[in-house]
């Protein structure tokens, strides 16, 4: 019997048995991890109130054996708040809905539980904070953060060099399959013709260039959001089931 003392972010909870749920969260140094907390569903938890999505907190696990992932469940102990990032979330709907296809992604891109994904978590540090915070448009964090995470798990998309050949660009072709951005000689069927804003923005996005990202049209980002969206949705092998309902 061990513990084990980490911080996460909480990516969901489940229902279990009459008081208790299944947390599930992406930890620091152990990669995601469910765990059982006993007793957070009854009216009067405070613990309970501490492990929602979107809560930043300082966990404390009991595990049967010397590792934390094991045949069973360990049990969620204690909880502290790092950052209760939900306040600024749940009250917006368009912060909300893309706050939680941020929690799907990171999921989905952990799904080895137990294995250290410190890059993917800063990430969803971060998104969240900037997320809460409401510094940028909601959308524009949530497709930064999306590209930010196919780059970190080996998928970065080119806009502007050719991802097959390296010619420089820009180059007006952009193929999902390809990798992004692709020249004249190297199109594929299947390929589109984005706006060459569409792509300087993505490539923003991606850098980190607010101040170009935030002086974008809409239009632009509404047709970058539909190729992020293809492109993670091809290495993903299939869609996330909260982007349907992001505020465009």
């Amino acid at each position: 019997m061990s513990l084990f003392r980490d911080d996460g972010i909480v990516l969901r909870t489940q229902k279990l048995g009459e008081a208790d749920r299944i947390i599930t969260l992406l930890t620091r140094n152990h990669g995601r991890v469910r765990a059982v907390a006993r007793g957070v569903r009854r009216t009067k938890s405070k613990f309970g109130a501490r492990l929602e999505p979107f809560s930043h907190v300082d966990v404390q696990f009991f595990a049967r054996g010397g590792e934390l992932i094991g045949r069973g469940l360990p049990l969620c102990t204690q909880s502290e708040t790092i950052a209760p990032y939900g306040g600024g979330i749940v009250t917006d709907y368009a912060r909300y809905t893309a706050g939680t296809a941020m929690l799907e992604t990171a999921e989905r891109f952990t799904d080895h539980e137990g294995e250290p994904a410190v890059q993917q978590y800063l990430l969803l540090v971060g998104g969240l904070r900037t997320l809460a915070s409401g510094e940028h448009e909601p959308h524009l964090i949530l497709d930064a953060f999306l590209l930010r995470s196919l780059a970190v798990n080996g998928y970065a998309p080119s806009f502007d060099d050719c991802a097959k050949c390296g010619m420089p660009g820009p180059n007006r072709f952009f193929s999902v399959g390809a990798g992004g951005a692709i020249c004249g000689e190297c199109r594929v069927p299947g390929s589109v013709v984005p706006s060459a804003e569409s792509l300087t923005l993505l490539g923003a996005l991606l850098t980190g260039d607010w101040e170009t990202a935030d002086a974008c049209e809409l239009r632009h980002a509404r047709e970058g959001s539909g190729l992020v969206a293809a492109y993670l949705h091809w290495h993903l092998e299939r869609g996330l089931r909260s982007l349907r309902y992001v505020e465009k």
